[in-house]
């Protein structure tokens, strides 16, 4: 009797912990608004958590995002936000999806769906009302759980069952659910290498083979957003240690070549790899004194600021690099003329890749982690009243070598100094 006491006790407490997750969102984020505006449009309305959020409830995860499903159609939706003064966007309109906007958060909306037609990247859906037809529709079991308001689950196809036992399925015919969408491919391998630990299922790998090609008819930017997955979720850690993940990442991103850098880090990198941003992160895994970044730049079409990040980083990298070239001097330059994040990104890069943490290394990344760029001291007008140097090419000209003698001598030059190097 005891034991049978026990057992119960720890199950509800395994219960309780799932359901007070769910309901310290309503806590935490305004998306209780969301509950009463959608549950308050109509007798028969409905919106519950789908997805994501839930799955990271149960794991103990952090929450960092939250997707709804509801019995509404999208303009229904978007008539109860409406009522309500809430603000919203049409991001998926015609695919059933509003984006809620309250402060800071946001809220992704999707109606209940059932696919009419799909062709490997997109799909046509009709609306539905139906949530187990939902359900079945979606891609694995440990992501099609729901859970109401109050934390109730909807869990038709044993989702947390599957993530307490370590298991990554699709719902259905692997094949089928591929075919429907190519990029499963990748969100199996992700999803199996941070919550599987089992083998792969024999029938989800022929799947997966069989069907390996349809990546290249997927848009670079999904695929792009996928690769920040992986790493955003730090599941690259684990990648080179499974073969066959390892392998099919490979093929679908060849440029992709130091993923071992992720699988044993120093001290430095431990930290950097939680906190950096997904460009620095992807400079880790491309940049490698070759074309290859060069080369991943060009076809994954990198945003300008971005792709500047990177090659900055490259170019870095191409040249021959000793202590030296982490000369306080040296890093000034870039500095001043590629501003702080560059600096940062070349030391941090270093520091990553690095056997042992250079001390010298770190006390210069925190020097220029904290320093603010200098104005130039000498400008136009006072070359033209202090020194007579009338407008034009000259003048700009002298400007230039009185800047760069400036960046060279540490951002410090004495009035002697500017003086001689005007009277050459």
């Amino acid at each position: 009797m005891i034991n049978y006491l026990d057992k119960f006790i720890k199950r509800n407490n395994n219960l309780d912990y799932i359901s007070e997750g769910i309901k310290d969102l309503l806590k935490n984020t305004p998306v209780k608004k969301i509950f009463e505006s959608i549950n308050n449009f109509s007798l028969n309305s409905e919106v519950r958590y789908v997805g994501g959020c839930i799955r990271k409830i149960i794991q103990k995860e952090k929450v960092d995002d939250i997707d709804l499903a509801t019995n509404l159609s999208p303009q229904q939706v978007c008539d109860a936000l409406e009522k309500d003064n809430i603000d919203y966007h049409k991001t998926g309109f015609e695919h059933g999806t509003i984006t809620a906007v309250i402060n800071d958060y946001k809220f992704e909306i999707t109606s209940l769906r059932e696919d009419v037609l799909t062709d490997g990247r997109h799909a046509k859906v009709q609306f539905s009302h139906n949530w187990k037809k939902d359900a079945c529709r979606r891609d694995f079991s440990i992501n099609s759980i729901y859970s109401d308001v109050n934390g109730n689950l909807f869990d038709p196809y044993n989702g947390k069952k599957d993530l307490k036992n370590g298991l990554v399925k699709f719902i259905g015919d692997p094949e089928k659910r591929i075919k429907e969408d190519y990029l499963r491919i990748l969100r199996y391998l992700r999803f199996y290498l941070k919550y599987s630990n089992h083998k792969h299922d024999p029938e989800t790998v022929k799947a997966i083979r069989k069907n390996l090609g349809g990546i290249s008819n997927l848009s670079k930017e999904r695929l792009l957003d996928e690769l920040n997955k992986y790493i955003k979720y730090n599941v690259l850690t684990k990648l080179s240690k499974d073969q066959l993940s390892n392998e099919l990442f490979e093929i679908i991103f060849p440029q992709v070549k130091r993923i071992k850098h992720f699988s044993n880090p120093n001290a430095f990198a431990k930290i950097k790899i939680l906190e950096a941003d997904f460009i620095f992160l992807l400079s880790i895994l491309i940049v490698d004194g070759s074309d290859n970044a060069e080369y991943f730049i060009y076809k994954f079409n990198i945003s300008k600021k971005d792709k500047k990040r990177l090659e900055i980083i490259d170019k870095f990298y191409k040249e021959k690099i000793t202590l030296k070239s982490f000369s306080e001097k040296n890093l000034n330059k870039i500095f001043y003329f590629s501003g702080k994040q560059a600096v940062i990104d070349i030391l941090s890069y270093k520091l990553f890749n690095s056997k042992k943490v250079d001390i010298k290394l770190i006390n210069l990344y925190d020097q220029f982690k904290a320093k603010i760029l200098p104005t130039m001291p000498v400008t136009a007008k006072i070359l033209m009243d202090k020194y007579s140097i009338p407008k034009g090419k000259g003048l700009g000209n002298k400007l230039k070598i009185v800047e760069e003698e400036w960046v060279n001598n540490n951002f410090k030059l004495s009035e002697n100094q500017i003086d001689k190097i005007i009277n050459r």
